[in-house]
């Protein structure tokens, strides 16, 4: 059932179609994070509405809660949460990254992952835990965060419980590495992932049925070698598509050599897709790059805390609990036709930030995703005209 075409190129920018059991993904795309089987704050009418194409769940979670018998038995993932759409399933390796490498080295997946970014002027690591999981050959040892309890995921194991949760695209379960990984450990992970990838795609072909397809997950870290290496594995192995993930670098500029480097080696008919990347700079210099698919969280955390996007403003973004818009009548952006615009001035959303109202997060992030879902129709357009680069320059200069 699932099948990727490329519409149109324009440079290495592509427009797609990717065809799954529940729908059509055009391509490039952003993927609304729904952690736990939910898009935080808003309902699935409120994401139909904006245009949202598909969602990225995470299976460590539904792991943890409700389980995924609890959801088989309802269903699936569609029935269970009532998505007619697309959606993704992350197997819960960077959730395994964050017990354990994240917690020693004081980063995260929002903007601490670029660790020369966040520490100009700060300290690096200051906030080291001691690591929740224990990784071997064979699988991951963890403690819940919800009741101390003990687990283990193998490849086999994590591959039966997306096949439970029946998502349209599930992502193997890997070893995510730090940016302050050393090279020999960078490398160490990066094998086992590619002997996990091995069993992960047996168990695969034993219990898969048609309508589910499965990527593979390049890693290496920033290291050349490594992510050729990795990217000619994974590259070579029978997925219908790829994600990159792990260490994309201390930097951005680290990040899109990292991209440079695997690119090339991963079949250009097969979707690319870019995880934890999710700023309007990024999005057009990745998809500049050849990525298909990319998702994020930023946009959903950041509209909770009261920040929103504004095409103009400084890093796309204002915040609405600045003194400066108790008084403002005007919408969060003039030129946005998203039903928050087109009805509350700044001045109402402030007081419902700042009245600690929960509507307002609802608000805040029905702008942000449908801003997201505008600028990659825009993104999509570009590419089937030839105009990216124009488009790029006009966005970001």
């Amino acid at each position: 059932m699932f099948s990727f075409e490329i519409a149109a190129e324009d440079g290495k920018a592509r427009a797609g179609r990717i065809t799954t059991a529940h729908g059509v993904i055009e391509t490039p795309a952003f993927v609304p994070v729904a952690t736990q089987a939910t898009v935080r704050a808003v309902s699935g009418d409120d994401l139909e509405q904006i245009g949202t194409q598909a969602i990225i769940a995470n299976a460590y979670h539904l792991h943890l809660m409700p389980g995924e018998e609890v959801i088989r038995k309802m269903g699936g993932l569609h029935r269970f949460i009532g998505w007619p759409k697309p959606i993704i399933t992350d197997s819960g390796g960077f959730q395994i990254f964050s017990l354990g490498a994240a917690k020693e080295h004081g980063v995260g997946k929002i903007a601490p992952i670029f660790p020369q970014d966040r520490n100009r002027g700060g300290h690096l690591g200051s906030k080291r835990r001691k690591r929740l999981v224990k990784i071997d050959e064979g699988g991951v040892d963890f403690i819940s965060y919800l009741d101390g309890s003990k687990h283990r995921f193998t490849p086999e194991s994590v591959t039966q419980l997306e096949g439970k949760l029946g998502a349209d695209i599930i992502l193997i379960l890997d070893e995510c590495t730090s940016p302050l990984h050393d090279y020999e450990y960078t490398r160490a992970a990066m094998e086992r992932t590619h002997r996990w990838t091995v069993r992960a795609l047996e168990e695969y072909r034993r219990i898969s049925g048609t309508d589910q397809a499965i990527f593979g997950i390049v890693q290496g870290g920033a290291y050349r070698d490594l992510r050729e290496k990795s990217a000619e594995f994974i590259g070579s192995r029978a997925f219908h598509g790829f994600a990159i993930g792990g260490s994309l670098g201390k930097s951005k500029e680290e990040m899109y050599q990292v991209l440079e480097w695997t690119l090339p080696l991963l079949s250009h008919e097969r979707p690319r897709h870019l995880l934890g990347i999710g700023t309007v700079e990024d999005i057009f210099d990745v998809v500049s790059r050849g990525i298909d698919l990319f998702d994020c969280v930023a946009p959903t955390r950041m509209a909770r805390s009261g920040t929103v996007f504004v095409r103009g403003a400084e890093a796309y973004r204002i915040h609405l609990l600045n003194a400066k818009y108790r008084e403002d009548r005007q919408p969060i952006d003039e030129s946005c036709s998203c039903q928050i615009c087109n009805r509350y001035s700044k001045a109402y959303l402030r007081h419902l930030f700042a009245a600690r109202e929960l509507t307002a997060e609802r608000l805040a992030t029905i702008h942000n995703l449908y801003f997201m879902e505008k600028m990659m129709e825009q993104i999509r357009g570009a590419i089937k005209t030839g105009k990216f680069e124009a488009l790029k320059k006009e966005w970001i200069g």
